[in-house]
Order: structure tokens, then C-alpha cells, then sequence
């Protein structure tokens, strides 16, 4: 059974830091692309950063460069968002999202979100 189980989600004043956390099982981690996505009220879900599948290549979008990182830790199938410097508008629920083979079948697969608020 495939699971990917975000966590580090929570209330925090601007300018602070989180750090996300998304755990997964049932499918062979280290060969799947990680990324973080981001939904806010009233808008469409976001790419917000991508690491390759041995964590040698990452991406993020502009709004969070120099603030966000993203890395992965292949022996604990777990990939994690470091946010600093965090703004009101970083205010979302963020996604956990995993993509790559199983065999000739490619496979996406989400977590059920954790809530990130940022506000005074």
C-alpha cells in the first residue's frame, strides 16, 4: 500500500521557519522525482520545488528561491521542505507528491496535505 505522510505543518509569525516532513512506503523511494506542491484558498495547486531521485538536482519556483529548500534522505524514504524567511503568502496546504517507475507502469502519488499558516 503506498502511502506518502506529510508532517510539520503548523502556525508561524512571518519571517519564521518550518520544516515539512513527508514519509513514504509501499513504492521503491529513491528511483521516484519528489516534489512539494503548495494550494492556497482560491487558487490552483503550485510546483513549489523538485528534487531528482538521488537529490543531486533541485528546482523551486521563484517566489520561494533562497528561502525554501528541499532535500531528500533516500535510507528513510523521506523527503523534507525547509522554509525560512517565511511570508503570509507562503500560506497554503502543502502537498507531498512523488512520480517515477514501477516497473513499465509509470506511477503518481500524493500525500494528504499539511496545513501551513503564516500570520501574526
Amino acid at each position: 500500500q503506498v502511502q506518502l505522510v506529510e508532517s510539520g505543518g503548523g502556525l508561524v509569525q512571518p519571517g519564521g521557519s518550518l520544516r515539512l516532513s513527508c514519509a513514504a512506503s509501499g513504492f521503491t523511494f529513491s528511483t521516484y522525482t519528489m516534489r512539494w506542491y503548495r494550494q492556497a484558498p482560491g487558487k490552483e495547486r503550485e510546483l513549489v520545488a523538485t528534487i531528482s531521485t538521488a537529490g543531486g538536482t533541485t528546482n523551486y519556483v521563484d517566489s520561494v528561491k533562497g528561502r525554501f529548500t528541499i532535500s531528500r534522505d533516500n535510507a528513510k524514504n523521506t523527503v523534507y521542505l525547509q522554509m525560512n524567511s517565511l511570508k503570509p503568502d507562503d500560506t497554503a496546504v502543502y502537498y507531498c507528491n512523488a512520480m517515477g517507475y514501477s516497473g513499465a507502469r509509470y506511477n503518481t502519488y500524493w500525500g494528504q496535505g499539511t496545513q501551513v499558516t503564516v500570520s501574526s
